[in-house]
């Protein structure tokens, strides 16, 4: 669904002091919450360190852009954005990110480095290879009519497709310790 990309929702949120116990617990209920809606892909919490005390980046993963305005649009959400404003410093900054920059996401911000390039080689060339060898175990009698080039331009973008909308946002999140060791 071309027109209807996966996405990234990267929310950095400032707290108020004293207030951290009150925040993890309404953060507990948002991702709690969040995980209802349909087409969630999981959601990752990165708590305050010595350079930004106060400060939680929540990275949320949708499979399409139309089920993350489902969730932003909620009555739920809208209810916990209005308790948030209470314990915290401001309204938080939010960025979205759609297609295939999704691959490897937490979008950039100053004092976050992206991930090591061997690392995202790894991971991308690991996916590649096992999307490929699944690949190469279905049949492929239906590529039959097409000429070489054309069969391979097909499981390209198969394999393109896999890795943008299935593969990537679910191993970025599972890997995010070792991808990102500094958050």
């Amino acid at each position: 669904m071309i027109s209807d990309p996966p996405v990234t929702v990267d929310v950095v949120q400032s707290i108020r002091p004293g207030k951290d116990r009150e925040f993890e617990t309404l953060l507990e209920k948002i991702i709690g919450t969040a995980s209802t809606f349909e087409g969630y892909l999981g959601s990752s919490v990165f708590r305050p360190n010595e350079q930004n005390p106060s400060e939680y980046r929540i990275i949320f993963k949708f499979d399409h852009l139309e089920n993350l305005k489902r969730w932003e649009n909620s009555s739920a959400r809208q209810r916990f954005l209005s308790e948030a404003r209470e314990i915290t410093t401001n309204n938080g900054t939010f960025s979205i990110v759609t297609g295939l920059e999704t691959w490897f996401t937490l979008p950039a911000k100053p004092g976050i480095k992206p991930p090591a390039r061997y690392k995202m080689v790894v991971v991308s060339g690991v996916a590649i290879f096992v999307i490929n060898r699944g690949l190469a175990l279905l049949p492929t009698a239906w590529l039959a009519p097409f000429p070489p080039l054309v069969q391979l331009l097909i499981l390209v973008f198969i394999t393109t497709a896999l890795m943008t909308y299935v593969v990537m946002p679910r191993l970025t999140k599972l890997l995010a310790g070792w991808l990102y060791p500094q958050l």
